[in-house]
């Protein structure tokens, strides 16, 4: 190691990715000690830190260029030991000048005040919190006061963020460009609206209402009715991810689906309200996208639906695939209780879809409409690479079997599907056409009849769903 320069053992040690083999090699000599001790820029930490605080400010001291750090309490009891506090995020702020990434996840014993400690981190960009239930909208709104450089927000079922100040301090700093809110329960998409001029800089927006909390509530009309005749600029949007949500027809997010005009991958799960018209300006407006997944909800679940012009059509799939011809990742699922008389999307609409754009990855879920005519049609998709099948109960062996066929096709999963044997895979053993197959829950299937099919093979059996 002696006769090695600076730079090569330097080389060396940046290859070295596993925490574990990191320690390992920082064990052998002073020298491999000091460089780990000024590469290391990522640090985990969570139950293991016992006593907290002590071993925190030892980690900090030794790793002086920490730039992300996830404390992650996933699992936790107390006889493990105390959780990190307030005290803890004051150790980072005071020993870590570098930090920019900082994930808190399932950290209870965190408050308002250690959020609060954060505000003196100038270069942090980026704050993910997962399950912190003792911060309030105030602990946000005084870390965003002070990091002037945050550009990325996660908040996942931060139960206790009722306040949305610092929703309109954001729009003032206008440098947020990826926010992610889910099953925080006081904040709608009526408060969204408040980031005014921020939506201009925004390029990935995750919201997610918690279902449960949704329908017991009975919501007015204020925050949809905030978004009318508002600007929102959101022409940089680049992935957006909308579940649970209420789409006003005319107003509120179903306007912002018609400006995204660079948008490339949009997830859109149980929405009510969506409506044809919102997909079809969506499509002529993001000649750009890449990807989407449609999950709707089942027809029977709000009496809002059985209105027929509340219900996605052909036209919608029609619509992607004579205006996005980039379009390469498609899912389609319908929610529990779908009945194949009322399925929205027909086969007819799915293959237009398929025949028309560079289809890599499509992925069905109960949707009863796509059956051994479809999977026939899949034999001309010269782009098809991933095919995941879940609970499409139409496929038969018949149309499994010409999965030999399919040119370019190198990922089969099939989940919950009642129609296919250990007959409809035989065509494809000792083939190895396949790179990967994954079988899950699927009753006529055995573990012996998927053996000699895929080079890399995943089996799985659980029936309960059955009853």
């Amino acid at each position: 190691m002696d006769d090695l320069s600076d730079h090569l053992v330097w080389e060396i040690m940046n290859r070295v990715k596993k925490t574990v083999d990191r320690n390992s090699a920082s064990l052998v000599c002073k020298r491999l000690y000091k460089l780990e001790k000024e590469q290391r820029d990522f640090l985990r930490v969570g139950c293991g830190l016992n006593p907290a605080t002590e071993a925190l400010t030892s980690l900090c001291i030794r790793f002086p260029n920490l730039v992300k750090v996830e404390i992650v309490y996933s699992g936790w009891m107390s006889k493990l030991g105390k959780q990190l506090d307030d005290q803890g995020l004051l150790i980072l702020s005071n020993n870590c000048p570098s930090l920019t990434d900082l994930t808190l996840s399932y950290c209870t014993f965190i408050t308002d005040k250690g959020l609060s400690h954060l505000a003196s981190c100038s270069k942090l960009s980026a704050l993910k919190l997962n399950f912190t239930p003792r911060v309030s909208g105030w602990g946000i709104l005084s870390l965003v006061l002070g990091c002037k450089n945050l550009s990325i927000l996660h908040l996942n079922r931060c139960l206790n963020v009722t306040s949305t100040e610092w929703l309109e301090h954001l729009r003032k700093l206008e440098s947020l460009e990826e926010l992610s809110i889910k099953n925080c329960r006081a904040i709608g998409e009526g408060d969204l609206i408040k980031l005014g001029p921020s939506w201009q800089k925004l390029k990935r927006l995750q919201f997610e209402v918690d279902a449960n909390y949704r329908y017991m509530k009975v919501y007015g009309r204020l925050g949809v009715d905030r978004w009318q005749n508002k600007w929102v600029p959101c022409e940089n949007m680049l992935e957006l991810s909308l579940v649970n949500c209420i789409i006003s027809p005319g107003r509120g997010l179903a306007w912002v689906l018609g400006k995204c005009k660079n948008l490339e991958k949009i997830h859109l799960e149980m929405c009510i309200g969506l409506r044809d018209c919102d997909i079809i300006c969506l499509a002529k407006k993001s000649r750009k996208l890449r990807s989407i997944s449609l999950r709707v909800p089942s027809d029977l679940s709000l009496p809002l639906l059985m209105n027929s012009t509340m219900r996605l059509t052909d036209d919608s799939l029609k619509a992607m695939a004579q205006n996005c011809p980039l379009l390469e990742s498609v899912g389609i699922s319908f929610s529990d209780g779908e009945f194949p008389s009322l399925s929205s999307f027909t086969l007819n609409g799915i293959l237009t879809l398929i025949q028309t754009c560079p289809i890599r990855e499509l992925s069905l879920d109960h949707v009863y409409s796509f059956n051994d005519v479809g999977m026939e049609a899949l034999c001309s998709a010269q782009y098809l690479e991933t095919l995941e099948l879940v609970k499409c109960q139409e496929i038969s062996d018949d149309g499994l079997q010409l999965v030999i066929q399919f040119p370019r096709l190198s990922t089969l999963r099939l989940s919950k599907c009642l129609g296919v044997t250990d007959d409809g895979l035989k065509s494809l053993v000792g083939s190895y056409k396949l790179e990967l197959l994954a079988v899950e829950d699927c009753p006529q299937i055995s573990e012996r009849g998927v053996q000699g099919i895929a080079r890399s093979v995943s089996f799985h059996q659980d029936l309960s769903w059955i009853y």
